[in-house]
Parts: C-alpha cells; sequence; structure tokens
C-alpha cells in the first residue's frame, strides 16, 4: 500500500507573514519537492526569482517544488496535481496550502477526509498557523477567523518578532495560552524558520514515537523569546490541569478543556460520550483529539476530528507496556469550558455488568 501524500495546511490572519514564511519555505533545499497550492499568484507575491517557467495552473520552481492555483475549487487542484504526478508529468513528496487570511481550517480538513478521490491518497500532516507578533494580540481581540486559526493550529509560528517590544510579545504569549494552551510555538527569523519544524506533525501513524504523539496531543507552551528559530523544552505537562479560563471576552467564545484517565475506558463509556457530545454540540467542536486506551484492547489508538468529521483511527504499536493513561482534549466554540469538563468527566463513568450504553448515568450538553 503506498503511503498518503503529506498535506500541510498554512494558515494565519491577513498580513500575518504566510507568503514570506512561504518564500522562504521554497528557497530551503532540506524541504524537498514541495507543491504549493495558493489563490492567487497575485496574492502569494511568490518571489519571481524563483519561477522558472509556467505551464497552465502549473509553475515551476527552481529549487524543485511547483506551484499551483486553486481554479474551481481546491479538490479539483488536488486531483488534478494526483494525476500530473501519476503520469510522471510532476515530481512532489508532499503538499503546502496556503490558505486565504480569512480562512477556517476546518472546510479544508473536511475535503481531504471525505472526498472519495482525495482521502486515500493525501493525509493531513499538520495545521500551521501564523500570528504576527506586533498586531497579533489586538488581531485576536477582533477577528474571530483569526482565533480559529490559532484554535486549531498543531504549530504557531510567530512572526516580525523582531519589530515586537518584549512586553508586546509577552501578551500576545499569554493570549495564545488562553486560546490553545499547549501548542508548540516557533519564532520565525525574517520569515525563515526550519522545514522540519513544519512537517512531520501529525500522529495519526501506528509507528509513532510515544513522544511524539503525546506533543501532537498537547505540549507544553514555549516561550517564543527563548531562542529564536527554535522550539523550548517542555515545562510540565499541561493535561495535569485544564487550561485556564479566558479574561477577554472575545475569547469567552473559544474554550479548552482536556481529561487524564489513568485507567483503561469501556468501549461503550466512550463511544456514548462521543455520539452524545457530537450529536449535540458537533458543528461547535473547533477540534478533538486524544490518545485513548480502551479496556481489553491491547494498545492505545490516537482519535482526530474537526467538527462531525473523523479521521479513521489509528493504534500506536509502539506505546511502552503498562502504561495506560489516555488523554482527550476538546476545544470548542460557544461551549462554556464548565460544559465542556462535565461532558468529559463522562469518561470516568463504568457501566454496569451486561449493559451497553443505556446502563450510562445519563449526561448531556446544554443544546445551543
Amino acid at each position: 500500500m503506498i503511503d498518503p501524500i503529506p498535506v500541510t495546511l498554512l494558515t494565519g490572519f491577513l498580513g500575518a507573514g504566510k507568503t514570506t514564511l512561504l518564500n522562504r519555505l521554497l528557497h530551503d533545499p532540506s524541504a524537498g519537492r514541495v507543491a504549493v497550492v495558493v489563490n492567487e499568484f497575485g496574492e502569494a507575491g511568490l518571489d519571481h526569482d524563483l519561477i522558472e517557467e509556467a505551464a497552465e495552473d502549473v509553475v515551476l520552481m527552481s529549487a524543485g517544488c511547483i506551484c499551483c492555483t486553486i481554479r474551481g475549487d481546491l479538490s479539483k487542484t488536488l486531483i488534478s496535481l494526483l494525476a500530473r504526478r501519476a503520469r510522471k508529468e510532476l515530481s512532489f513528496d508532499r503538499v503546502v496550502i496556503e490558505a486565504t487570511g480569512l480562512a477556517d481550517p476546518g472546510p479544508i480538513h473536511h475535503t481531504l477526509l471525505v472526498d472519495p478521490v482525495l482521502a486515500p491518497n493525501y493525509a493531513l500532516d499538520g495545521i500551521v498557523t501564523a500570528v504576527d507578533a506586533v498586531l497579533g494580540s489586538a488581531t485576536l481581540l477582533r477577528h474571530e477567523e483569526a482565533q480559529t486559526q490559532v484554535a486549531m493550529a498543531d504549530r504557531i509560528v510567530l512572526t516580525k518578532c523582531d519589530l515586537a517590544d518584549t512586553a508586546t510579545i509577552k501578551a500576545l504569549t499569554a493570549r495564545l495560552d488562553q486560546l490553545s494552551p499547549g501548542t508548540q510555538r516557533i519564532t520565525a527569523d525574517k520569515g525563515a524558520v526550519p522545514s522540519g519544524m513544519l512537517f512531520g506533525l501529525g500522529a495519526l501513524r501506528r509507528t509513532m514515537a510515544p513522544d511524539h504523539a503525546l506533543n501532537w496531543l498537547a505540549a507544553p507552551a514555549p516561550d517564543p523569546l527563548a531562542g529564536l528559530s527554535g522550539m523550548t523544552l517542555p515545562k510540565k505537562d499541561p493535561l495535569v490541569e485544564l487550561a485556564g479560563p479566558s479574561h477577554h471576552a472575545s475569547d469567552d467564545r473559544i474554550a479548552t478543556a482536556s481529561i487524564t484517565l489513568d485507567d483503561p475506558i469501556p468501549s461503550q463509556v466512550f463511544d456514548f460520550w462521543l455520539d452524545t457530545l457530537i450529536a449535540l454540540r458537533g458543528p461547535d467542536i473547533l477540534r478533538m483529539k486524544g490518545i485513548v486506551h480502551i479496556e481489553d484492547v491491547p494498545r492505545p489508538f490516537v482519535f482526530h476530528g474537526v467538527q462531525h468529521i473523523f479521521e479513521p483511527p489509528v493504534p500506536l504499536e509502539n506505546w511502552p507496556e503498562g502504561n495506560h493513561t489516555s488523554r482527550v482534549v476538546v476545544i470548542a466554540r460557544d461551549i462554556p469550558k464548565s460544559d465542556l469538563e462535565e461532558s468529559l468527566a463522562m469518561l470516568r463513568m463504568r457501566s454496569k455488568p451486561g449493559e451497553g450504553a443505556g446502563g450510562l448515568i445519563e449526561h448531556s450538553l446544554p443544546t445551543p
């Protein structure tokens, strides 16, 4: 079976520095052969020194990468790239999609999962969100789209840090901690970051190392001033406690909650919890992810979903024996944090012998 092509989604609000980041990435030989999908070449502002020749909606880059515009819709563009790759007209190892500044990452994630042609051939490798260190706090205060992009990120790239003072970056860090606690952050040096820090972010691989899976789930947020273009070392496990409440009215729409369970979860309890949450508030779930141990199953599995669309769960074959800890993180919009915590508490329940989900104590989230 051929492995699917990894896809990195590059998001960030208007002016956050996505195009600069993209240009520097295309100059980096270590990035490999990348197919870059943008909305319009004019908007993207790609470095003309990179362009060798143009043919229809595909531009060949001097570094061996290719770039194409979204014509019609994303699905058609990715299918076209796939067909050209199969005919050996193009060669690439991964795809980077530069979303518009106002784009919600959710629909792009859904497209990759539900399209019958794309799903077997592409896999979301991670969501990278660029955040302007100078204007980021104000942008997050005023624009829901920017909040959603940050909340759904696997990795946050802080840009323009050389133009921001320490107090400004400290305030922005606090805002990011509220919206996306635990998401790893790196700083860009004039738009440049090592390509290895943007790729390989996902955890839906059977051979995934336990440390990588835990970092994907919820790694401690590093100090962006600790080292330019590098990540700081974890200081503590953020899953020990639930994320603190927001102190900004505009952030109150987005809440994050998590839970750590020492004992395996009965399968009917997990299924009942997930089905109930999705049925009642699926459209409000920005993202849900976890490492879950189910009773009588030898290995844990990783699960990941956006709204009501979930990727196929993947068992972790390299998980250490004797470690049965489950961890679940939920990021939601317009659901109070207390309601998310109450929902997660359902995972601590046990059904009576011989009873399925109907034997569980009834819990539910309030409907909108």
